[in-house]
């Protein structure tokens, strides 16, 4: 497996999660109910899972690895790339923020909650889709099979340290019974 291979799977599960936010979203306009509680673990799972681990693995190993392979430096994608991120950190905390008032029975507080996911969810999907279908295939053109091991080997420690042993597969848990829940 390419160290790429293991983003695009991480890709795969973050948008389950953003499916099940849209859903939930929907419900919520519908004026259904929420388990707020899944939804305040949904929120970890983007601090955590996204942005800490994935969005870590991205900024600190495989764009400098692929600036030092003669990749794009400095601003162009791999800017953009760092932009995007900065934009959903920003979502994921104002979508908390809203989540927080919300739960505290503030009016209005539901609308801009789903305000903030609505633009989370546009912002990632687009930006998952540029990382698989340009900035991935890129890596994987530059980066030869020792460097790309390496990468592999350096996410793995990453994740370790970022999010702890027994975590990822915490998340996952969540994204199959979400999945389940809301997706069928």
């Amino acid at each position: 497996m390419r160290a790429t291979d293991q983003l695009k799977a991480e890709h795969e599960g973050i948008r389950i999660m953003l499916r099940v936010m849209d859903r939930i979203c929907s419900e919520l306009e519908s004026g259904h109910e929420f388990d707020d509680g899944e939804f305040e673990r949904i929120i970890e799972f983007l601090k955590v899972f996204v942005d800490q681990c994935h969005h870590g693995k991205e900024e600190l190993i495989l764009f400098p690895a692929l600036k030092d392979a003669g990749g794009p430096k400095n601003g162009g994608l791999i800017g953009q790339m760092i932009l995007e991120h900065e934009q959903g950190r920003r979502c994921v905390r104002k979508m908390d923020d809203a989540f927080g008032r919300y739960r505290a029975g503030a009016t209005g507080a539901g609308s801009e909650m789903r305000a903030h996911v609505g633009a989370y969810i546009s912002l990632l999907n687009q930006h998952i889709e540029t990382e698989n279908t340009v900035l991935f295939p890129m890596a994987d053109a530059k980066l030869d099979s020792n460097k790309d091991t390496e990468i592999f080997e350096a996410f793995e420690q990453l994740e370790r340290e970022r999010i702890g042993v027994g975590k990822h597969e915490e998340f996952h848990a969540l994204l199959n019974k979400l999945e389940h829940e809301y997706l069928r």
